[in-house]
């Protein structure tokens, strides 16, 4: 197991995180049922918290297990969770699952990302959306969302790229709200300098008939999907009792049809 030593003590972490989620000691003292006193005390370095009370906390503030490490090892703990490779022994039962899963999908898309959005497997039906992607994009680590709006990506396949991105943006920027990474919020800056990307979803002109934000791509050119316009709305699982670390940080990603045209190019389409 593989944890980054922190830079400052438990008590500055926890702080951090109690801000980032905009609450006052008051309020994650009365949710927690810890006084003020002692959680002002252990914010500021004068008591040491036990572990019993930095997981309790963590708990509180929806830390992710990754970090909830880094705040044990902060306060002079062992870390509690493990990070397993996928490809470990172990994990046969959920490779399996995620085949499953992924298979009992076809013809249809779905993808499997980590916290990231790099891209762990896919089932063969990802080849509708990637037609035409430069194949640079497509080379290890693959990053979902930068495949997706790029502009040598599915960005220029789009036809609602405002508010697809606006979507995606969204999305990712709760990502960084809850896990303040570095790497989320490069990701995200990048994305933004893409021609097109917005970060704010523009009006529907009816939003009583919105429900679900499509994806709307143009005919690929290349006649997999016989010349046709496609369009999906996507549902994302994760593992909700899951302990390990790299469980946690894994989504499944489905994508639907979301109109009749859609599921029968899609049912005609090779795989």
């Amino acid at each position: 197991m593989s944890v980054a030593l922190p830079v400052q003590g438990v008590g500055g972490l926890l702080r951090d995180w109690r801000q980032r989620r905009r609450m006052s000691q008051l309020e994650l003292s009365v949710e927690a049922e810890v006084s003020t006193r002692h959680l002002s005390f252990v914010e500021t370095g004068r008591s040491k918290p036990s572990r019993e009370l930095v997981l309790h906390l963590a708990e509180h503030l929806g830390v992710p297990l990754r970090d909830r490490n880094a705040l044990l090892v902060a306060a002079g703990y062992a870390p509690m969770y493990r990070e397993t490779p996928l490809d470990d022994e172990s994990m046969a039962p959920v490779r399996a699952a995620l085949d499953t899963i992924l298979a009992g999908h076809e013809p249809y898309p779905a993808v499997i990302v980590d916290a990231r959005w790099n891209l762990v497997a896919a089932n063969s039906s990802l080849g509708v959306l990637l037609d035409g992607v430069t194949p640079h994009l497509l080379q290890p680590p693959v990053n979902a969302l930068r495949v997706s709006l790029h502009p040598e990506g599915i960005a220029p396949r789009i036809e609602n790229l405002d508010e697809w991105s606006a979507h995606l943006l969204e999305r990712l920027q709760r990502q960084v709200v809850i896990s303040a990474d570095p790497a989320l919020e490069a990701l995200r800056d990048e994305l933004l300098g893409y021609p097109g990307v917005v970060d704010r979803s523009p009006s529907p002109d009816d939003p009583a008939s919105m429900l679900f934000v499509p994806l709307r791509l143009r005919p690929s050119g290349n006649g997999r999907e016989g010349g046709e316009p496609l369009a999906f709305f996507s549902t994302v699982a994760t593992f909700g009792t899951a302990l390990d670390i790299t469980l946690t940080e894994l989504s499944i990603e489905s994508f639907f049809p979301a109109d009749e045209p859609t599921a029968e190019a899609l049912q005609r389409s090779p795989r």
